[in-house]
């Protein structure tokens, strides 16, 4: 059976019904290039729709490319790897494939097995949330577990989504939709995602313009029927915050998740709050902790350009060969701290999860690397990556950006602890438990 799927909902074929006549014509164009694409190539869409046409196709149709510099014709600026929330790098051809350091996915690092996650918490908050939409509303959330909409995100906030906004959802919906994140989401994890939503409010607020920047903004879309036995999952997107959930049986896979803020402090009511900043802490103790040969390996560069990010949204098949300072030359207390830039991620899903997850990486850790740019002050902007065949993280210190007048900066006057982008990937074809849900096809019975 194929992986390939042309974004089609559960329930029917076709483009979903949207909110609004915008949202409404960009899903007809999105599926439009989509059929340009798969009659005419690639080619022929960035010719003629440039940079809107790339990232209104970004079809689950990516073969891997050992140019990780190559960017398409048309498709927008904004870094390597499609940081800025374009498609960036990616040539768009026909298959998803995964992060690769060589354009060679690594077989056997993923299997269908009993992990002990309880996901009947999750399967039953994601079918009370479905029970509360509309049919309406259902239709334009509910894709098949193979849909494309699983690739469709990003992190850039006027990218128009599909599923259905928390602006459409009433306080009963939108407390269901919540009640699904909290199933799914350690403590850290939910206070993490509505910390983002919140400063995305008031920054927009600060600027005046909550039109693009509120803390409504954010889209549901579920993949499958939740299931105890068959592939399900979920999507929540929206401006800095991406949250990709896959379940099969007791396994989950939490990749790609992306997260983000800008300013990443703010005052609000009264109240300081502060978001992304786990994740920085835990990058600065690991550099400090190397001795001044292990930075000289780790450190590619004492400076930090504007944005580093590789591997952001439509970046699923970016090539990256193994880069710094490999982790079997730590010491114990070095190894822990790297784990710690890890666990800062990971430790947003349930705990259960986490321990799966943390194990897996565990298994993989002197194969793992890490690379540096930037300052190793406490308040020093810097890029940082640990990469390794199971588990991808980016920790980005930005550039201001269209909300640096929320917090006194100048857009684009230099990287700033103040912006953060941050990711956490699945190597070798297993974000979005796409290889898992290739494995399932291949050995269930009722699948052959």
């Amino acid at each position: 059976m194929t992986e390939l799927d042309t974004g089609e909902h559960a329930a029917q074929s076709g483009t979903p019904p949207q909110s609004g006549t915008d949202s409404r014509a960009h899903a007809d164009r999105r599926d439009f290039m989509r059929r340009v694409f798969f009659a005419s190539g690639a080619a022929a869409v960035a010719t003629m729709g440039g940079a809107g046409a790339w990232t209104a196709l970004a079809d689950d149709t990516a073969t891997p490319t050992a140019d990780a510099s190559a960017t398409p014709s048309g498709a927008p600026s904004g870094g390597p790897g499609g940081g800025a929330g374009g498609p960036g790098n990616q040539t768009i051809t026909e298959d998803f494939f995964g992060l690769t350091t060589d354009g060679k996915r690594i077989d056997d690092l993923y299997a269908i097995h009993s992990a002990g996650v309880a996901t009947a918490p999750v399967i039953a908050a994601a079918n009370a949330f479905l029970a509360g939409l509309t049919d309406t509303q259902k239709t334009a959330t509910q894709f098949t577990v193979r849909s494309t909409e699983w690739r469709l995100w990003s992190n850039v906030d006027s990218y128009a989504r599909q599923g259905v906004s928390l602006a459409d959802l009433t306080d009963d919906q939108k407390a269901l939709g919540t009640a699904l994140l909290k199933s799914a989401l350690s403590a850290d994890g939910l206070e993490t995602t509505e910390k983002i939503r919140r400063i995305n409010q008031a920054a927009g607020e600060a600027i005046g313009n909550t039109a693009s920047f509120n803390e409504d903004a954010y889209y549901w879309t579920l993949m499958g029927t939740p299931s105890a036995t068959e592939p399900w999952g979920f999507q929540f997107d929206g401006h800095h915050l991406v949250v990709n959930y896959f379940v099969l049986g007791d396994q989950v896979v939490m990749s790609p998740c992306f997260w983000g803020s800008e300013p990443t402090l703010m005052e609000i009511d009264g109240e300081t709050v502060t978001v992304c900043h786990e994740e920085v802490v835990a990058s600065l103790a690991f550099v400090n902790s190397l001795t001044q040969a292990q930075q000289a390996v780790a450190i590619e560069s004492s400076t930090k350009s504007n944005e580093s990010m590789k591997a952001g949204a439509f970046s699923d098949n970016a090539v990256q060969k193994y880069t710094g300072l490999r982790a079997d030359v730590l010491n114990g207390a070095q190894k822990k701290k790297l784990l710690g830039i890890v666990e800062a991620f990971v430790g947003r899903g349930k705990a259960d999860a986490a321990r799966v997850r943390m194990a897996e990486v565990r298994k993989h850790l002197d194969n793992t690397y890490v690379t540096w740019a930037g300052g190793t002050a406490d308040d020093s902007a810097f890029y940082v990556r640990v990469h390794s065949p199971v588990v991808w993280v980016e920790v980005d210190c930005q550039a201001p950006g269209p909300l640096a007048g929320a917090y006194g900066a100048t857009q684009g006057s230099g990287a700033t602890q103040k912006h953060v982008h941050s990711i956490i990937r699945t190597p070798n074809g297993n974000d979005y438990g796409k290889e898992l849900l290739r494995r399932h096809y291949l050995t269930s019975p009722h699948h052959r």
